[in-house]
């Protein structure tokens, strides 16, 4: 399947997972940070991560059997073969609907009438007019092309001729540029407008400029021209540079690298800090609570915490602290200002670029064992079957007794954590603070542990959905760089807090559009693409698994069924949970009170739940901080309320204190006179959003968290790129996806990425496709040229589509891995020395011409690094064939 597709980031479809991405020691875990996934918030599941060079363009008239369509072709050609089926002319992937309207309102409606009726159809368009100019335009990241110089015309064609080896001579005209991005076309660039550093180095006849990855705008695309002309304004470096591509990673997303601005540090509390002793007053004091937070092991921004008591009959109250950065981020300060453009904390290989300054991110806001912290809390009294009978929203000062990492949450669940083993305490766990004792802290995980496996149960009783599938993470040496991978799934320690977070945030959801129906910032998961999830329906029935995609529900409980059905094919039901979660829409905040969606869709697909937001990580989120912010005005209208009626209500009658948090409310209370006043009252003092300024930050939070997510997917591809450029090959299994006459789609087992091997047209290598049973046959044969009639420039070599290596020589590639103290061992293959991964040699055993492929076959291939100083970066993939020829 054409592109970069990863796995690693369809492990879950819940939306905020809470969640972290809990790689301890491994790519994102190890950045100082927590670098939490929200699966559906960070989900674009229908996307292609990079096409390289060559796949610049949709595949055309190449027949595919078995790939799922997010490899669409613009149209179905005669030989195509979709899915294992020949569309007739009937199934047409292109509907070609010629609507006449009187007006634009029924031009909308017969169009929409028109796609509903054909929901598995590819609407196609034209467009008319650029209405408003990409902002994408300006963040171009590329490569120069000295060779493929174009002269101005003004130039002295005969001078220009004379010297078309020469580089001086470029300074009377334009040079290419070949963006990084295969979604632009290429640029010329006026080679006098190029940066001054560029210029001495092209003038000293520097051919090297070309390995430097360039940033770019594009500044000028006339109507009559067929490529846009665009200036360089920068240069990061070699492009095998890490440290030059994460930086033109973040210029690619509008992500600024930069420190906070003095204003912005200006805002921050002097240090040392204590709390206010007006804090003290006004909040309720659960510093002699048994708090704990758990948490990645390298994270140093905690900004969630967990309390349990145990009540009367079963019951528990548990309780959510969240830190209250609301308190030292006030509106429109310019730490306010900052915060939001940045939106949200940006995590790269092994360091992060916060939203808050640390002095706030990892100190006084960050809920650190043994300090007194300001937090949110919300307490849940839930009863033996998962109900919640009653619960507490309100501003708290807490402290925090220790910090759990994931694993010693999950070593106290599995009993595996001996109390009585001192030297065990001692050597890797975490200090306690205060007066509590380690059975206070195992009593209360357990507590939650239990609980969550309850509320887990119910959410999906009640129609949740989950796509749980491995990610791949990285470890890193001493130098930071990657040196294996490993596939991590999460632990019944990461579900834990998932379900307590998601339960406050959905709290937090409820109340807050309670109080103000028309400036909540809320988060939707609009249901799935039905087109696509139909396909997906499709794929699965013809390997003979039952999909009912009728509803959330339904196509949870197939899925589970399916799950059991692969027990024994772990694999290929990794590959349905990666496909399953291509469908899926991404998530997206908005306002209440937007018009868009006056009619509804404000729920949360995934979770099926009608109400959702986020409020759990206000330290690496700004939406957080803005729903803070309106919970901080609704509980402070509350106490007004409660005031004014216990002044107002007559004798004997008793006034409701949480009249605008608590699970019921009246609905006349809310809508009266005097809650309304106060209502306004607080959003004012509290400085809550509008209608239309909050519209305005939910699209710029929402375009922040995709830039942000985009420079994940492309640090993986990088920590994947720089893995195979140290090891040089890699050997996998993969697994067949798709299969046609010229190439094959493939999924790769060691790394969970999907490639493509194209094999039309190579010296050496016959191909037979055995059209009625979908069956591929590969067979190398000494003539160098197939019997197709080509041009002999067309045909490849036999070593881009597979590495051929002789059987003799495999008996000395095991030898060589019994030499533990030779590092670089090195062996000769196909005329080619390898850096040998020896133990993927040895564990990887080698196709045999002839190879029959069908759908879902197993074959071995060996995996490269492509591009760094010569283009854009992609993993390339051959075939590991072994061979006496």
């Amino acid at each position: 399947m054409k592109g970069f597709n990863e796995n690693a980031n369809h492990s879950a479809l819940i939306d905020d997972r809470a969640c972290r991405p809990e790689a301890v020691e491994f790519a994102r875990g190890s950045s100082k940070g927590k670098s939490k996934l929200d699966p559906v918030d960070d989900y674009d599941c229908s996307r292609n991560y990079s096409v390289s060079a060559e796949k610049r363009s949709y595949y055309d008239n190449e027949s595919l059997v078995g790939e799922i369509a997010h490899l669409e072709p613009t149209e179905v050609s005669e030989n195509c073969y979709i899915n294992g089926y020949h569309p007739s002319t009937s199934h047409s992937s292109r509907v070609d609907y010629s609507v006449s309207v009187s007006d634009d309102g029924n031009a909308v409606e017969k169009l929409s009438a028109v796609v509903s009726s054909f929901s598995s159809k590819r609407p196609t368009g034209r467009v008319v007019a650029v209405i408003e100019s990409s902002l994408r335009r300006d963040t171009v990241v590329g490569f120069l092309s000295v060779k493929q110089s174009i002269y101005s015309r003004e130039s002295n064609k005969k001078e220009s001729r004379k010297n078309k080896h020469r580089l001086t001579a470029l300074n009377r005209g334009y040079i290419m540029l070949t963006p990084n991005d295969p979604k632009f076309t290429k640029m010329t660039v006026p080679v006098k407008d190029l940066p001054e550093c560029i210029k001495k180095r092209l003038d000293s006849g520097d051919a090297t400029v070309e390995m430097d990855l360039v940033a770019a705008r594009i500044v000028n695309w006339g109507e009559e021209s067929y490529i846009p002309e665009a200036h360089v304004i920068h240069m990061f470096g070699r492009g095998s540079d890490v440290e030059a591509q994460i930086a033109a990673i973040l210029f690619e997303n509008s992500i600024d690298p930069s420190e906070f601005s003095s204003e912005a540090l200006s805002c921050l509390p002097h240090i040392p800090w204590k709390v206010p002793v007006e804090e003290l007053q006004k909040r309720r004091d659960l510093r002699n609570l048994c708090v704990f937070t758990i948490d990645p092991a390298t994270a140093t921004d905690l900004d969630d915490a967990l309390s349990v008591e145990g009540l009367s009959d079963g019951v528990f109250r548990v309780g959510v602290h969240i830190a209250d950065a609301s308190y030292f981020v006030l509106p429109d300060t310019a730490l306010d200002i900052d915060a939001q453009m940045r939106s949200t904390s940006v995590y790269l290989l092994r360091s992060k670029l916060p939203m808050l300054p640390s002095l706030l991110s990892e100190n006084l806001c960050s809920l650190n064992p043994g300090a007194d912290r300001l937090a949110f809390s919300i307490f849940w009294d839930i009863d033996p079957a998962g109900e919640v009978l009653d619960r507490w929203i309100g501003r708290t000062i807490i402290k925090s007794c220790c910090k759990l990492s994931h694993e010693h949450a999950q070593e106290i669940i599995d009993g595996a954590f001996d109390i009585h083993n001192s030297i065990s305490i001692g050597n890797h766990w975490p200090q306690l603070h205060g007066q509590f004792e380690w059975l206070d802290v195992i009593g209360s995980v357990k507590s939650l542990h239990e609980i969550s496996k309850v509320l887990k149960e119910n959410r999906f009783t009640r129609g949740a959905l989950s796509l749980e599938s491995p990610k791949v993470d990285f470890i890193f040496d001493e130098d930071g760089v990657p040196y294996d991978s490993v596939f991590s799934e999460q632990q019944e320690s990461n579900f834990l807090v998932e379900e307590f977070m998601l339960l406050a945030n959905r709290t937090a959801a409820e109340v807050i559009t309670r109080a103000y129906p028309t400036s909540a910032l809320l988060r939707r998961h609009p249901e799935p693409n039905v087109r696509k999830l139909k396909e997906f329906e499709m794929f699965c029935n013809k390997h003979g698994l039952h999909l009912d995609i009728s509803s959330c529900d339904h196509l949870h409980h197939s899925l589970e069924h399916i799950k059991r059905e692969l027990e024994y094919d772990s694999v290929l039901f990794d590959i349905l949970m990666s496909y399953a979660a291509r469908p899926m829409q991404l998530a997206a905040y908005f306002c209440s009170g937007d018009f868009n969606y006056a009619n509804g869709g404000w729920g949360h697909y995934a979770l099926a739940i009608p109400l959702y937001t986020h409020f759990t990580s206000p330290i690496r989120r700004y939406p957080d901080i803005i729903v803070h912010r309106t919970l901080a005005a609704t509980i402070e209208a509350e106490e007004m309320y409660w005031k004014q009626r216990m002044l107002q209500k007559p004798k004997g009658e008793d006034a409701v204190i949480r009249c605008f948090t608590s699970i019921c409310v009246d609905k006349d209370t809310m809508e009266s006179p005097e809650a309304q006043a106060a209502l306004s009252a607080a959003a004012a003092k509290h400085g809550v959003p509008g209608t239309e300024i909050l519209t305005d930050l939910a699209g710029h939070c929402n375009e922040r968290k995709l830039a942000s997510r985009r420079v994940k997917d492309a640090l993986h591809k990088l920590c994947m790129w720089n893995l195979l450029e140290k090891k040089e090959i890699l050997f996998s299994e993969a697994r067949v996806l798709g299969l046609g006459p010229k190439f094959m789609s493939i999924y790769i087992l060691k790394l969970a990425i999907e490639r493509r091997i194209n094999y039309d047209e190579v010296e050496g290598l016959k191909v037979e496709w055995l059209e009625n049973t979908s069956a591929l046959v590969l067979t190398q044969f000494l003539n160098k040229r197939s019997n197709k009639r080509s041009s002999p420039s067309k045909f490849r070599p036999l070593n881009e589509v597979a590495l051929i290596t002789d059987p003799r020589d495999l008996k000395l590639e095991m030898d060589l891995s019994e030499w533990d103290d030779k590092e670089d061992g090195e062996s000769q293959l196909d005329g080619e020395i390898l850096k040998s991964d020896v133990s993927g040699i040895i564990n990887v055993e080698p196709a045999v011409f002839p190879l029959t492929v069908r759908l879902l076959s197993t074959i071995p291939v060996v995996l490269h690094a492509v591009g760094g100083d010569d283009g854009p970066l992609d993993i390339g993939t051959r075939l590991y064939i072994s061979s006496y020829l």
